[in-house]
């Protein structure tokens, strides 16, 4: 009998898709003037781990153009460059926790913060964490701060 009345408590079923969210540093830089190249190293609890960032055209959605108004229209976009550059290190065992991270450019000078990963729940809280990350932005002097 107690399985009965307890069986219909459980909520809806919560359909979650499986796709996949890479755990790492992403890099923001918007002034990529003389830049050409990344490397990332990142240090927790006396672990470093130094990985090439590959960066690539940074892109934004442009102007919206619909047809129409009613219930057929349709709406689009393009992406378009901002001219600023971005790029994603993989670091699979990255902790939720304070890490120091040093991205060194074509000049090879040494750019240093502290940060702390977070996860996120991509899909909503119903489908559990993912992660961790944390995004970083590369300032005009090639300083680093969290997005």
């Amino acid at each position: 009998m107690l399985v009965a009345v307890t069986a219909g408590c459980a909520g809806p079923e919560v359909a979650c898709p499986a796709i996949g969210y890479a755990v790492g540093i992403g890099l923001s830089i918007p002034s990529p003037a003389g830049i050409s190249r990344a490397t990332l190293e990142a240090c927790w609890r006396g672990r470093c781990v130094t990985n090439p960032v590959g960066l690539y055209p940074e892109t934004a959605a442009g102007a919206t153009t619909c047809t129409g108004t009613g219930p057929d229209s349709s709406c689009g976009t393009s992406m378009v460059p901002t001219g600023g550059l971005q790029g994603f290190a993989s670091i699979p065992d990255l902790p939720a926790e304070p890490v120091r991270v040093t991205v060194r450019f074509d000049d090879g000078w040494p750019h240093t913060v502290e940060v702390t990963p977070s996860f996120a729940e991509p899909n909503g809280p119903a489908c559990g964490k993912a992660g961790p990350q944390v995004q970083l932005v590369a300032g005009a002097g090639h300083e680093l701060r969290v997005r």
